[in-house]
């Protein structure tokens, strides 16, 4: 089931299948690892919902709701 990574929720995982949005926040998401086939896991929200902490190839990545909007990803069920 596709959906967009600001949709999961605490401890989901989802694997990147498009990233859309301006090609400058597309060149950026890619330059920190954001691209297709890549397995993200939604750590935490800020207590008002932005920015969302995301684990990434074993780091740790915050981005703001809006830019997680444009990345969609196949959801991972356990």
């Amino acid at each position: 089931m596709e959906v967009k990574l600001s949709e999961l929720k605490p401890g989901e995982e989802g694997i990147v299948v498009r990233v859309e949005g301006p090609p400058a926040l597309r060149r950026r998401l890619m330059e920190m690892g954001v691209v297709r086939g890549t397995r993200i896991r939604m750590v935490r929200k800020a207590p008002l919902g932005d920015p969302i902490e995301y684990e990434v190839k074993g780091y740790n990545l915050s981005l703001r709701a809006e830019e997680a909007d444009g990345v969609y990803v196949e959801a991972v069920r356990p």
